[in-house]
């Protein structure tokens, strides 16, 4: 309330503190007792800690009896998610986030063993940057050389996770085709890099996908990413109008050509399950001129860039004002 309302309604003026008292520095009396409720507040949140992970233990417990993986991208989006809706006062989001981050991945790997392999070539090296904001400063990390190295760490069990460039559309040797596979065990996308701020990442890695075993969560924000391999005289076009008739957004489409073959990866807006009546009607129009219609994984959204500069109430309900999925 302005000091022109406080003298509208009436307020006696002279109870009114002088400016210069609200700006006077603390004393040193002031300091000790500031420090000594951040103490315990410090106390406080330590001992919480202390209690989540109590928690986890019985939380893994339960996902073993369950064989659920420790490891679950989806249930961590919706949990930094919420607290970003809630978040109020002047602490800044992005270290909110990095904070949350580095203890989620603490507490993976309370539950189970968890890897990161990483491309890492000599030119771009923001992949590990991306990767250790993500996955936790210390998590163990492996860097490769070659997208192939990443991908056989993750095929073989050396690595939980692997950290690849996101796809191009006019790639001409794309990773992605490499992992397109009916086996339920294959590895696929899980998250897509940085889900926060970027903060002081090296910015050559730009952005990345995140690939691993799992299946993939609706988080109410999503991206689905199928594999298409049809008849090379299947245009993109026809696909697109096809998927728009159906009501399937494409938000991505890459190609691959191959012995007569168009291998394609479409990324779907939404979360759209590979048993979606939508996609048997997409088989039944593309008739024998589909080859395979496979599930390549999907990864919840990151955070908009308007929840990530906004500080204090002004972040509460940017979920359901910007959320469209």
């Amino acid at each position: 309330m302005s000091t022109f309302s406080l003298i509208s309604l009436g307020r006696d003026s002279s109870t009114m503190r002088p400016y210069r008292e609200n700006t006077m520095l603390p004393t040193q009396s002031d300091l000790v007792e500031l420090r000594r409720r951040l103490d315990e507040i410090d106390n406080k949140l330590h001992d919480l800690l202390i209690e989540r992970a109590e928690i986890v233990s019985r939380v893994a417990a339960s996902k073993r009896k369950g064989n659920l993986a420790a490891f679950q991208p989806g249930r961590e989006a919706q949990i930094i998610r919420r607290l970003v809706d809630r978040h109020h006062g002047e602490f800044p989001v992005p270290a909110l986030v990095r904070m949350w981050r580095e203890m989620l991945a603490a507490t993976v790997r309370l539950q189970s063993p968890f890897a990161v392999a990483v491309f890492a070539p000599i030119e771009s090296q923001g992949f590990w940057d991306l990767a250790r904001d993500h996955y936790g400063s210390h998590t163990p990390m492996s860097a490769y050389r070659s997208i192939g190295q990443v991908i056989r760490a993750v095929a073989e069990g050396q690595a939980s996770v692997g950290v690849l460039p996101m796809p191009q559309e006019e790639e001409t040797d794309p990773w992605w085709r490499h992992l397109v596979s009916k086996d339920e065990e294959a590895p696929r996308v899980v998250a897509r890099l940085p889900f926060g701020a970027r903060g002081n990442a090296r910015s050559d890695g730009a952005e990345a996908l995140a690939i691993g075993r799992g299946v993939q969560q609706a988080t109410g924000r999503d991206r689905v990413l199928l594999a298409v391999e049809a008849s090379a005289d299947i245009s993109r076009g026809r696909v697109f109008r096809t998927l728009s008739a159906l009501e399937l957004v494409c938000t991505f489409f890459a190609s691959y050509e191959h012995a007569g073959c168009v291998l394609n990866l479409i990324e779907i807006e939404g979360f759209v399950s590979i048993s979606d009546p939508r996609l048997d009607s997409f088989r039944v129009q593309l008739g024998g001129a589909l080859r395979r219609l496979l599930p390549f994984g999907g990864y919840a959204l990151p955070l908009p860039a308007t929840a990530l500069a906004k500080s204090g109430a002004g972040v509460a309900g940017w979920t359901t004002s910007t959320a469209k999925d």
